[in-house]
């Protein structure tokens, strides 16, 4: 009877001092971050169709075709798990890596727009449209982890939960910073609504 009086007090004071919230707000955390890994899975997996098309109009494009090509190797690399968001050092490695590939991927698209032919390709415009929809969800995961890591870091510094963070080894989480938030926010122009001309290119 003693033991569970002590058990349940012990609960008790754990509660009082935020160690179910650090609970929550650390699997909230994984659950967006996970979301965020999937949603730059899938860009990364539409890359090499798109990249096929783009050769297939504009082969000599090689500087720009190679850039994008290594930009997606460089991401997948990476070791893109969960436990990303306990390494600060490996985090921003990853982020920038996603930076390179949202900046390929904006020069290539820029490439197809000489290509009137390539524009008017009814895959490309597949493609473009399922990219477009993917940066749209790679945004709201991104702001959802973003979201999740602020509340969970004010847990671990406030008083007194951060006696309990510390108790039990909660530490910080890195989010996206101004400078990288900056570098992957703007998804890439791929709007190629105007009509081509009839002589193509």
């Amino acid at each position: 009877m003693l033991k569970r009086l002590i058990i349940l007090w012990m609960l008790a004071v754990l509660s009082g001092c935020g160690y179910n919230t650090l609970q929550t707000t650390d699997e909230d955390i994984k659950a967006t971050w996970a979301e965020v890994l999937n949603q730059y899975q899938r860009r990364a997996d539409l890359v090499p169709n798109l990249v096929g098309v783009v050769k297939g109009y504009a082969a000599h494009e090689k500087e720009v075709l190679t850039e994008v090509t290594e930009a997606r190797a460089k991401v997948g690399a990476l070791q893109a798990t969960p436990e990303l968001v306990n390494d600060e050092q490996a985090f921003q490695k990853f982020i920038a890596a996603q930076g390179q590939m949202t900046s390929a991927i904006s020069r290539l698209l820029a490439v197809a727009e000489s290509y009137p032919q390539l524009k008017a390709d009814g895959l490309f415009r597949d493609l473009q449209a399922q990219l477009e929809g993917t940066e749209n969800r790679i945004t709201v995961a991104r702001n959802r982890y973003i979201a999740a890591v602020k509340e969970y870091n004010i847990t671990v510094r406030s008083f007194p939960s951060n006696l309990t963070a510390m108790m039990f080894g909660f530490k910080t989480k890195p989010s996206f910073t101004v400078e990288n938030e900056q570098a992957i926010a703007l998804p890439p122009k791929v709007d190629f609504s105007a009509p081509a001309p009839a002589n193509g290119r």
